[in-house]
């Protein structure tokens, strides 16, 4: 399906970015899944090569490229090759953005060059042991004092939790309001701030996912983002482009998933002839091939809104749930397609079976999604 959407600049990156990917990414896969991390220095690579919010001001490093199909494109060539450690998006369109929206000129100044280059990586902290999508249920803290605010509590789950240099950390700043929070940076090396485990999860092996701790961690007021105690409401603004980031990311696996099992059953055969040729094997990959589509057609048109600054949070959390559960389909009935080879690891569509697993759950659940439109739609 040709998608027009696209125009001659992007195909272009789009081009550079698969040359860099396949020549600085696919080389090194295997290797980082068994680390359980991706290497620092692709970081840097990508940031060298322009490949890092490619939105931000030339004046920082950036192209100044303020065109979310750069985002998007992005999302979808990392997950063509199946790679989910190196998860540029969570720096480029879900990170990064929190700083040019919400950071004061100095922190921009301060920061943004090197986020750019890829010599600090971001993460963003939301998740609790006892907090998840309901953000009011936070337990992490923070009390002002003469000049700084001194931050208690912790996190989990946290995607690039041990590369990270920068993370935005959402604490209580208001004990007499749940939704009181504020956004704090800490940067790598705060005294009281504490990495844990490198988290063993079902997929995305090379992610480095972790536990963070903060005993007394004294926050200067310079690292405030934005104003304080409007930390809820700046999360509330960010949901939108992440939700859409996401829905990119899992209609771009969808595709990827019916595209390697394209090729196989092309090319196994049973009982004396190709799989591809027995009718349910076409009738499968039929139904998903037209709903991949149509899922695409919907993403790209959520981009292009975006773009204009009309996206509406129901319609991006529709996005956000049509794809992911249409991913968890298509890769769990790929894996039908390959037999017993589907359960094997050194099969991609195994290991994107593994990978896909999450996405219907992080950046809010299916279950969240739907509440969102329901409320969107009068069913409150």
């Amino acid at each position: 399906m040709e998608r027009s959407h696209f125009e001659q600049e992007h195909n272009i990156f789009r081009d550079s970015l698969r040359e860099f990917l396949q020549r600085e990414v696919v080389p090194h896969q295997d290797a980082w899944e068994e680390a359980g991390i991706v290497d620092r220095e692709a970081w840097r690579k990508a940031g060298e090569a322009g490949f890092l919010v490619t939105w931000a001001d030339e004046k920082y490093g950036g192209a100044g490229a303020k065109d979310f199909r750069y985002d998007q494109i992005i999302a979808e060539e990392l997950a063509y090759i199946n790679e989910p450690g190196f998860i540029l998006p969570l720096h480029s369109s879900l990170c990064a953005p929190y700083l040019d929206s919400f950071g004061s000129q100095e922190q921009k100044d301060r920061w943004m060059p090197d986020i750019v280059t890829g010599k600090k990586i971001m993460a963003v902290a939301m998740t609790e042991p006892g907090a998840g999508s309901d953000l009011a249920g936070m337990r992490s803290h923070a009390e002002k004092k003469d000049g700084y605010w001194l931050l208690n509590g912790s996190k989990i789950y946290i995607s690039n939790g041990i590369l990270a240099d920068l993370v935005i950390v959402a604490a209580k700043t208001n004990p007499a309001n749940p939704h009181a929070m504020t956004l704090f940076m800490l940067e790598a090396g705060m005294a009281g701030f504490e990495r844990g485990r490198n988290l063993k999860k079902l997929g995305m092996k090379s992610q480095d996912t972790a536990e963070l701790f903060f005993n007394d961690v004294k926050v200067p007021e310079a690292n405030i983002l934005g104003q304080a105690d409007s930390g809820f409401y700046y999360l509330m603004q960010m949901l939108a482009q992440e939700r859409l980031t996401n829905a990119c990311c899992a209609i771009a696996g969808a595709k990827a998933a019916y595209d390697v099992t394209k090729a196989y059953v092309l090319e196994r055969k049973a009982f004396g002839r190709e799989i591809a040729k027995f009718q349910n094997t076409r009738f499968k990959m039929a139904e998903m091939k037209t709903e991949i589509d149509i899922g695409q057609v919907f993403v790209d048109r959520c981009v292009m809104d975006h773009n204009a600054g009309k996206l509406q949070d129901d319609i991006a959390a529709e996005a956000k749930l049509w794809t992911t559960e249409l991913l968890c389909k298509v890769v769990d009935q790929c894996v039908q397609l390959h037999g017993g080879a589907g359960y094997m690891w050194e099969y991609p569509i195994t290991r994107m079976y593994a990978n896909a697993r999450i996405q219907r759950i992080f950046a809010g659940t299916s279950e969240i999604m739907k509440e969102i439109i329901g409320r969107a739609n009068g069913f409150a």
